[in-house]
């Protein structure tokens, strides 16, 4: 996949834009490893910590996962309905006066149970 940079937006921006493109597009599917930090940042004539902010970034955003000594792996991308949901119900609970603290707590209880529905199956 090439990156071009339009010196639109910063560098990492426009990396981490091109490449949610491709991910939304389906050019880069689930698994797929992007390049090394290194590799891309030779390639575009940027510093290695751009592409790594710019790998972050899309991590960040659910894109991609990092693994140490290993790279960037594209995950499926985000349900955009799914996360819009999720903040109208987050909006709706601290407006009912649920605290941060509170939600938080709940979404780690939730993210620790099974698909099924039990404690780490």
């Amino acid at each position: 996949m090439e990156v071009r940079l339009s010196g639109k937006q910063s560098i990492f921006e426009e990396i981490a834009a091109e490449y949610e493109r491709y991910i939304r597009l389906g050019a880069l599917r689930e698994g797929e490893k992007l390049p090394s930090v290194r590799t891309l940042a030779m390639q575009l004539g940027v510093n290695p910590n751009t592409v790594e902010r710019a790998y972050a970034e899309l991590e960040r955003r659910g894109f991609v996962r990092t693994f140490p000594k290993k790279g960037a792996f594209v995950c499926a991308p985000p349900d955009a309905d799914a996360v819009q949901e999720a903040r109208v119900r987050i909006r709706a609970l601290r407006a009912a006066g649920l605290k941060k603290e509170d939600a938080l707590a709940v979404i780690e209880e939730v993210y620790g149970e099974s698909v099924t529905g039990g404690k780490n199956d």
